[in-house]
């Protein structure tokens, strides 16, 4: 499965404790985060991250667009829970395009454990009909032809 990251400063620390717990299931999947993120998990587990551009430079955007495409199966994003003046349209537009392509999405770690357990269970496998293209998938039917 491609699973994407995403932890506000705030979460950074948490979700790389979360990481290292569930860092034996990540670790059979392929992994992208914005980069700051990316670099904190990648330098705590040894896991395989492909790095995006900040979350603020736009490494949102970059796993947004992932979405768009169906090359994401499942977002963790842990976001901030002090509230904010502004209306972030970045966090909105993610959390939309995760709705309209049926992408799993954990906002806080409960929810991100019942994901991981799920897809440890193959629970998720439905994602390789929707995400037949994706290097797991490929890899998936290799191993089984």
């Amino acid at each position: 499965m491609e699973i994407a990251i995403i932890a506000s400063d705030t979460k950074k620390e948490l979700m790389t404790q979360f990481c290292i717990a569930y860092c034996g299931i990540l670790s059979k999947h392929n992994l992208c985060a914005t980069q700051i993120t990316g670099n904190c998990i990648e330098e705590a587990t040894g896991l395989k991250i492909e790095k995006l551009l900040s979350g603020p430079h736009g490494g949102e955007q970059q796993i947004a667009s992932r979405i768009s495409y169906n090359e994401i199966d499942i977002l963790l994003y842990f976001r901030s829970t002090t509230p904010k003046e502004e209306f972030d349209e970045a966090e909105h537009q993610l959390l939309r395009l995760c709705d309209v392509h049926n992408i799993p999405v954990a906002t806080n770690i409960a929810t991100a454990e019942v994901l991981i357990c799920a897809l440890q269970r193959g629970d998720l496998d439905w994602r390789e009909i929707v995400n037949p293209r994706s290097e797991y998938n490929i890899r998936r039917r290799a191993a089984i032809d």
